[in-house]
């Protein structure tokens, strides 16, 4: 009679085809010695080269080797919840394509959840990323934790091992803009932290440039805070204090000090000023409503193209 695997591999891949047999020959040497009954989940994400090719050779010749292929490219993060949603490991690990987190460290992340943890997050402490990369990474989830109200640690990628419990609470969110790493920081769950080196890219460079970056934190911050639109409220209120407090000032000068009113250039520059704030602000409710009308649609998070032979295809 069959059994679930005890520990699931999913991996979002993107133009991995260099690396694709250099990451499956690893995991099949570090997950045997803990427990031979896995499975290697790989979502192929529509990059165009021979990685669902070699995804499908992988799992003719190992039963335990899986494919899904979406039917366009949808993104790391929705790879990752269709790996979530299609595993069916007691643990799971989640983890890039590019071996940047090491395979070896699955041992080490398995142990310490073995320990009652339910989440075990890798953390990288020396990263190969360029210095521009780190300060923005940096930046970025500083700002994204004040207006999330979460705090997440810049050194922390994808790379973390799952409990069952916490992927079948995951598969519950199915919100259109998706960030892994923060639906589970937002979940809870007792989490513990593994520090791993961070490895040099096997081969190529991220296929995420400085704007995807950017659009990618654009939409995690408006997806996990409101608090764009209240500091747009404070801002008004802001604006609006400041300009009574200079008319009163102006009135004045004007009764008392016999000073004339003048002053059109500065005139011009406050309007200027105000009706670019009305604009920005209008702008900030207009994307949030957007990104409701998005969600009411109800669409499928992704859609799969292809899937191999020993996986059941569900409704996503």
């Amino acid at each position: 009679m069959a059994t679930n695997p005890h520990i699931s591999i999913v991996v979002p891949v993107y133009k991995a085809e260099n690396c694709l047999q250099e990451l499956y020959a690893r995991l099949k040497k570090v997950l045997e010695p803990i427990n031979p009954n896995f499975e290697i989940l790989f979502v192929e994400d529509c990059g165009g080269d021979r990685s669902w090719k070699m995804i499908e050779s992988f799992s003719k010749t190992d039963s335990r080797v899986k494919g899904l292929q979406f039917s366009r490219n949808f993104g790391q993060h929705y790879g990752i919840t269709a790996g979530l949603d299609h595993c069916t490991g007691d643990w799971v690990v989640v983890m890039d394509c590019d071996l940047q987190d090491p395979p070896e460290e699955i041992a080490r992340l398995y142990a310490k959840a073995k320990e009652g943890f339910e989440i075990v997050i890798a953390r990288r402490m020396d990263s190969k990323q360029p210095l521009f990369k780190r300060l923005s990474s940096r930046v970025f989830y500083g700002i994204f934790g004040y207006l999330a109200d979460l705090r997440y640690d810049h050194r922390v990628g994808n790379f973390r091992i799952l409990s069952r419990k916490v992927v079948n609470k995951f598969s519950l969110f199915r919100e259109e803009l998706r960030f892994f790493g923060a639906l589970i920081n937002w979940m809870g769950f007792s989490t513990a932290y593994v520090d791993i080196e961070h490895a040099a890219r096997f081969e190529g460079k991220s296929a995420y440039t400085y704007r995807k970056l950017f659009n990618l934190g654009l939409e995690t911050i408006l997806a996990y805070s409101d608090k764009p639109l209240k500091l747009a409220v404070k801002i008004g209120f802001m604006v609006t204090l400041f300009s009574f407090a200079f008319g009163l000032y102006v009135l004045y000068r004007a009764l008392f000090q016999g000073i004339p009113v003048s002053g059109w250039a500065s005139l011009i520059v406050s309007l200027y000023f105000l009706g670019g704030m009305t604009i920005a602000i209008l702008g900030v409710v207009g994307v949030y409503l957007g990104k409701t009308f998005d969600q009411t649609k109800g669409r499928p998070l992704y859609l799969i193209d292809k899937a191999t032979a020993n996986i059941n295809e569900k409704n996503p």
